[in-house]
C-alpha cells in the first residue's frame, strides 16, 4: 500500500496519530499513552507500521480495535442535543452573555463575567484530572433552572463542584453560611448540598458536594461543613490521589449515564 500519511489529532484530551489514505479514510491509529496501534484491516499491518515507524516510542501492541464497552455503546446512541460532554466550563453563562451581553459601559463589572472566570478556572483544573482516570461534565442542567457547575467522576467517587469567585477576598465559612470580604454572609452551602443530593438521586450513586474557591486571600472555616470539601482551585489536583471507591468500569458507566441530559429531567 502506498500514499499513506500520518495525521495527528486529539480525542478526549489524548493525542492520537491517525494513518490515512489519500482520500482521508483512516486505516489505523496510534495512541502513544497506551502504546497501542489499532488496525482496521490486518492486511495493512506492514504498511501502517512502516509509515508510523518514525513516531513509535517503545514497544507497541498491534491489533484490531477493542470492542466497545456497554457504556461506550450507550454514548454512541445519544442524540447530540442530549449529550452534555461537549459543554464548556461555564457553558450556561457563556450562552447567557452571548444572548444578553448587558450595557457596553457600566459602573461595576458584570458579576456574570466574574462567575464565568471562576467556572473556567475550576473547569480547567478538573479537566486536568482526565489522565488520572477522572471525567468532568460542565454546566449540568437541573429542572427549575438550577445547575451543577461541574460534576466530577473518578476513582475517588463523585463530586458536585460549585466554583466561587473570591479574588483577593477573605472567605469565612460557618456551615451553612459563606461570607466574602465585607459582604453579608449567605447560606451558600445549602443549595450546594441540595444539588449533590439531586445528583445522587439521578445517578443512584453517592455524590459529595465540593466548594472550589478561586484566588481567595484567606480562608477561615469556623464550623467544619458536614460531608463537604472546601478546596482552593490549585488544590483540586489533589483529587487525583483519591481512589478505592470506583472501579474504572464503574467510572465509565456513571460517566456514560451522567452525560445524558434526559437523566437529569427526573430530579
Amino acid at each position: 500500500m502506498s500514499g499513506l500519511r500520518v495525521v495527528p489529532a486529539f480525542r478526549h484530551g489524548r493525542e492520537r496519530l491517525y494513518v490515512c489514505r489519500t482520500d482521508g479514510a483512516a486505516v489505523a491509529w496510534y495512541d502513544r499513552e497506551s502504546g497501542r496501534v489499532d488496525l482496521l484491516a490486518e492486511d495493512d499491518r506492514d504498511a501502517v507500521l512502516q509509515v508510523l515507524h518514525p513516531f513509535l516510542t517503545g514497544p507497541v501492541t498491534v491489533g484490531p480495535p477493542p470492542l466497545p464497552t456497554p457504556a461506550e455503546l450507550a454514548r454512541l446512541t445519544l442524540h447530540p442535543d442530549d449529550d452534555l460532554a461537549p459543554n464548556r466550563p461555564g457553558e450556561a453563562l457563556l450562552v447567557a452573555l452571548d444572548r444578553h451581553p448587558g450595557p457596553a459601559h457600566r459602573l461595576r463589572p458584570d458579576p456574570r463575567r466574574r462567575a464565568l472566570s471562576a467556572e473556567q478556572a475550576v473547569g480547567q483544573a478538573l479537566d486536568g484530572l482526565e489522565g488520572a482516570g477522572w471525567h468532568t461534565l460542565h454546566s449540568v442542567p437541573l429542572p427549575g433552572g438550577d445547575r451543577i457547575h461541574h460534576l466530577v467522576i473518578g476513582p475517588g467517587g463523585l463530586f458536585a463542584v460549585h466554583a466561587l469567585y473570591a479574588r483577593r477576598a477573605r472567605v469565612r465559612v460557618a456551615d451553612p453560611m459563606v461570607a466574602l470580604g465585607r459582604r453579608e454572609a449567605a447560606p451558600l452551602l445549602r443549595p450546594l448540598r441540595s444539588a449533590a443530593d439531586r445528583a445522587s438521586y439521578a445517578l443512584t450513586a453517592e455524590v459529595h458536594p465540593l466548594l472550589a474557591l478561586v484566588d481567595p486571600a484567606e480562608v477561615t472555616v469556623t464550623a467544619r461543613p458536614r460531608g463537604m470539601r472546601i478546596l482552593r482551585e490549585p488544590e483540586l489536583a489533589d483529587l487525583a490521589r483519591l481512589g478505592g471507591v470506583l472501579k474504572p468500569a464503574d467510572v465509565e458507566a456513571l460517566h456514560g449515564m451522567a452525560r445524558d441530559r434526559n437523566v437529569w429531567l427526573r430530579v
